[in-house]
């Protein structure tokens, strides 16, 4: 009895998603910390070696694994979380929200990518980690290494918009495919990094775990916001046609 009346107070008091963002977001933090203090301590550089000259020639380091597409293919991904394209996608997406009326949203979408931007450029200034010259790099790069930049980007940008834009949408269908493109694209970009040879694999891991993190606290924030009617509550989900306003087919007749 005492049992029940225990779980019972904390379901009246803590939502299920609140509580697995926070989790997701602690495992991200956790995750970050740890390749930082392996990255610092030298531990993974025989590990990131092997990795990254397993994507290359054997025989010719300076020739990626596959045919000259997959190299062309890697820079077409690797484009994905440059900063042109990111600011790009973001203002897209603002617009997008504006023309909906959800102005605070806006806002709020724009705040969390802009200050990801910012943390990303601390947390290199910081760590200042050389970048890989085992191979010839594939992409012009002019920062440090730790973490990837791209990968971070990506992360917080995608993930960012496809949670907070997601969170207005009423169809559950929409929020998960916003959710799984935003995926999608951020492992392709980190992984098109360490193919090209201008990052670490444990950069583009520190890359995805702190965007992550960004990514879900500012979910977090703008559900909290969202709840004393600080920006536009979270879109109640419909689950039918009928609750997405479309009208009810008529039933066919037999023509006798």
């Amino acid at each position: 009895m005492k049992y029940h009346a225990v779980k019972q107070w904390i379901s009246d008091r803590v939502e299920l998603s609140s509580l697995i963002a926070a989790l997701l977001v602690a495992a991200s933090i956790w995750g970050f910390v740890s390749v930082a203090g392996e990255v610092i301590e030298g531990d993974t550089k025989g590990l990131d070696t092997e990795i990254l000259l397993s994507l290359r020639n054997a025989a010719d380091p300076s020739d990626p694994l596959g045919p000259r597409w997959a190299e062309e293919f890697g820079r077409d991904m690797t484009a994905f979380g440059g900063t042109g394209v990111l600011i790009l996608v973001t203002l897209f997406a603002a617009g997008f929200l504006w023309m909906q009326g959800k102005r605070r949203s806006m806002m709020l979408v724009v705040t969390a990518i802009g200050s990801g931007f910012l943390m990303s450029q601390l947390l290199k200034y910081g760590f200042d980690r050389p970048r890989p010259s085992l191979v010839p790099h594939g992409s012009f790069v002019y920062t440090a290494s730790f973490p990837s930049g791209h990968a971070m980007m990506s992360a917080v940008t995608y993930l960012t918009l496809a949670i907070l834009v997601g969170r207005v949408q009423t169809q559950r269908r929409v929020r998960a495919f916003l959710i799984a493109v935003a995926v999608f694209l951020t492992v392709l970009v980190g992984v098109s990094r360490v193919y090209l040879g201008v990052h670490w694999p444990t950069d583009v891991l520190a890359g995805w775990t702190a965007g992550a993190a960004w990514a879900v606290g500012w979910w977090m924030v703008a559900k909290w916001l969202g709840s004393h009617g600080a920006v536009e509550p979270e879109a109640p989900e419909a689950e039918t046609d009928d609750d997405l306003g479309e009208k009810p087919r008529r039933p066919r007749v037999p023509v006798s």
